[in-house]
């Protein structure tokens, strides 16, 4: 499994955000330019992280993102997920894949079914709040 440069930006931008919980709906473009983040490309991982749930948007004047809850309530897997799509390390374990033909007989399918569980095991147990204090 490889992390992109999606996810990773998303991580620092809700770690960002939620360091500025105070201040309101944070507008994009002082987040981009904090982070060195084009806006264009900001835009689409910010879509993604309100479509997951975990940020929301404001429109107008004073408009801006703030996360949807506490960052102890935020796990690293669920901002992955909304960023990425899957955490599978092979297709097959994809939440909406369609059940392998050779699943019965693969060899290798259980390997794989442990990687995943402590994957998604190790990044369940860590939240955006340790991120923050830099607990991790």
């Amino acid at each position: 499994m490889l992390i992109s440069t999606r996810g990773r930006y998303a991580l620092r931008v809700l770690v960002d955000i939620a360091g500025r919980q105070t201040e309101g709906s944070l507008p994009l473009k002082e987040i981009a330019a904090r982070q060195g983040i084009s806006e264009k490309y900001l835009e689409s991982i910010v879509r993604d992280l309100v479509r997951g749930g975990i940020l929301v948007g404001t429109r107008g004047k004073g408009g801006g993102y703030r996360l949807s809850r506490e960052p102890e309530a935020l796990p690293v897997s669920e901002v992955l997920m909304a960023a990425e799509g899957t955490l599978a390390p092979i297709s097959c374990l994809e939440g909406e894949a369609a059940a392998c033909p050779r699943s019965g007989e693969c060899p290798t399918l259980p390997l794989w079914e442990g990687l995943n569980a402590v994957i998604r095991d190790y990044l369940d147990s860590h939240t955006l709040a340790e991120l923050i204090r830099k607990d991790i």
